[in-house]
């Protein structure tokens, strides 16, 4: 197996905390060369702390000493789009983090030259990785479900609006609630349906306690400058009449302080994810059926390890390029529907 060369675009808490260690328990598969971050005193230090020889505050330097095989983007949104653009122009394969990027074109053109190139483009769904969601496609797949026609996906805040970084501007980041925490549901969402395009698509989005303010739970923030959207609800229709109902708050006056989940209903059985349980009819009568036993997963290392499965060719699950340009389109069409 050759190793490949990985740098880490991206200095943030992201890179600390997922990409880097994930990667550095890889280290038959993968060596991490470099880390390049605007600011150099950060990347120096992320550098260190991770036994990385390599520090750059420039794409250019890296690319011309390092000539990385793959690059890991743990940027802002609205750097994903140049950043992926160069990668990929300098024959490197991209694990980019969510959202893919800023609107649908974007998203596009990625996939597209990704094509062209014969690179692998991917991003970090990590939710796709856990037992329970194994466990979902188990059970699609040996017809324990039927035929899938609806589902109900949230990923709710009670009062979650980060009080750090980026999260409330728009320019860089596109969006709230939605780009930040609903398209990780979306995604799985989407690929229990295998991944369809939706003829009708119907949003609303709020900012009614961002922008007004009050008590928080992740840090205070500051409502004068809060531009993107507190809740967003919305609802998809698809081709065969399928459906998804979704629905993503960084603040919502509900009971539990974060909720995620979804519930899937098929013809012959439905699931409700995390905790997983199966409801069906068994032996002529109802029954809900529990599994106790699933194990947690290192979700990161998995995704990574999907990732770089995607490079060697070898088959994987993780979020290819094809399905990052969908979601982004969907995600465009609910915030172009709730006017924002």
């Amino acid at each position: 197996m050759t190793q490949l060369k990985a740098a880490i675009i991206g200095g943030g808490n992201i890179a600390d905390t997922n990409h880097i260690p994930a990667l550095k328990q890889q280290p038959d598969r993968v060596d991490v060369v470099a880390v390049c971050s605007r600011d150099q005193a950060k990347a120096r230090a992320l550098a260190d702390k991770h036994g990385i020889a390599h520090a750059f505050a420039s794409t250019n330097e890296l690319y011309q000493q390092c000539a990385p095989d793959v690059v890991v983007i743990c940027t802002p949104n609205n750097l994903h789009y140049p950043q992926t653009m160069e990668a990929l122009e300098h024959g490197s394969h991209v694990f980019c983090e969510k959202p893919p990027a800023i609107n649908a074109q974007q998203a596009r053109d990625m996939a597209r030259l990704a094509a062209q190139k014969g690179l692998v483009l991917a991003y970090n769904f990590q939710l796709r990785q856990t037992s329970e969601w194994a466990l979902l496609m188990r059970c699609k797949t040996s017809g324990l479900l039927g035929d899938i026609y609806h589902i109900k996906a949230h990923f709710l805040r009670r009062r979650g609006i980060p009080g750090w970084g980026y999260f409330t501007n728009k320019a860089m980041q596109g969006g709230g609630a939605l780009m930040d925490l609903g398209v990780h549901v979306l995604d799985l969402a989407l690929c229990a349906l295998d991944y369809p395009t939706p003829d009708q698509v119907l949003g609303n989005a709020y900012d009614f306690i961002g922008k007004t303010g009050g008590k928080g739970l992740m840090g205070s923030w500051k409502p004068e400058t809060f531009e993107v959207e507190d809740a967003t609800m919305a609802y998809l229709s698809f081709p065969g009449k399928a459906s998804i109902m979704l629905s993503a708050s960084f603040a919502l006056n509900t009971q539990a302080d974060k909720d995620r989940n979804l519930e899937i209903f098929g013809s012959k059985g439905g699931v409700k994810l995390f905790p997983f349980s199966l409801h069906t009819e068994l032996a002529g009568e109802l029954a809900d059926v529990q599994f106790p036993y699933l194990e947690d997963n290192d979700i990161q290392l998995k995704n990574t390890a999907a990732f770089l499965d995607a490079c060697e060719g070898k088959p994987s699950n993780v979020c290819t390029a094809e399905e990052g340009a969908i979601l982004q389109e969907i995600v465009e069409r609910i915030y172009q529907s709730a006017g924002r």
